[in-house]
């Protein structure tokens, strides 16, 4: 009976590190990604296509350079928020990184990211994903927020788990793009208008599943 109880403990700490090694490498790729904006230029890496915005819209540049350096510290954050033995070995931990999440999303990154959207490439629909994007992100952080201090500890689990999905995206949206680019080599308009709502889509309803898994446990 015991080896048959360790046997599936076993094989979640198992998947635990795996999952948490594979974020550290998405999070450090992340980083690199946005190291290339360390020199503040105006014309570097993805804004060397948005030269029409950053020389016409005069808080662009600004708010752009906001949202990076935002979006990098939500992903920090969010991966101590689901450690669980940082939950229950350093809850002040938990409770200081999740805060700085909550601010950092719903002050700048979330903010930021919606202008940004307004301004996106691949036209309407793609516009409209990254303001539905945004919104979302910044609802799902603000219920998460309001559930944990009205003690409500599994709406607010659910709402992070939401939160956090949304912030993920900024991973995944740049895999969908490899991938879609390697297999299917399509115009790099009709790439903005895909990846835009793949980026995040997916992310929502597979932790949707898991959340309604959770909850007939």
């Amino acid at each position: 009976m015991s080896s048959t109880k360790c046997y599936p403990k076993s094989m979640r700490s198992i998947f635990t590190i795996s999952w948490q090694i594979i974020l550290i490498c998405f999070f450090f790729l992340m980083l690199n990604i946005t190291l290339k904006y360390s020199s503040f230029d105006s014309n570097v890496a993805f804004l060397q296509i948005k030269q029409t915005e950053v020389n016409t819209i005069t808080p662009y540049l600004f708010v752009f350079y906001i949202h990076v350096c935002s979006a990098i510290f939500t992903l920090l954050a969010g991966f101590t928020q689901f450690n669980s033995s940082i939950l229950k070995n350093k809850p002040s931990v938990h409770r200081t990184m999740g805060k700085f999440y909550v601010v950092v999303v719903l002050f700048f990154a979330a903010p930021s990211g919606f202008f940004i959207g307004l301004f996106a490439n691949g036209g309407f629909y793609s516009k409209l994903s990254f303001i539905i994007l945004s919104i979302l992100w910044f609802w799902f952080t603000l219920k998460a927020f309001i559930a944990i201090k009205m003690r409500q500890v599994i709406t607010h689990k659910a709402f992070m788990l939401r939160s956090f999905a949304l912030t993920f995206s900024a991973i995944t949206l740049r895999l969908w793009k490899v991938i879609l680019v390697y297999l299917f080599h399509p115009s790099p308009m009709d790439v903005y208008q895909i990846i835009a709502w793949l980026g995040w889509i997916p992310n929502v309803m597979l932790i949707e599943f898991i959340i309604f898994k959770q909850k007939r446990i």
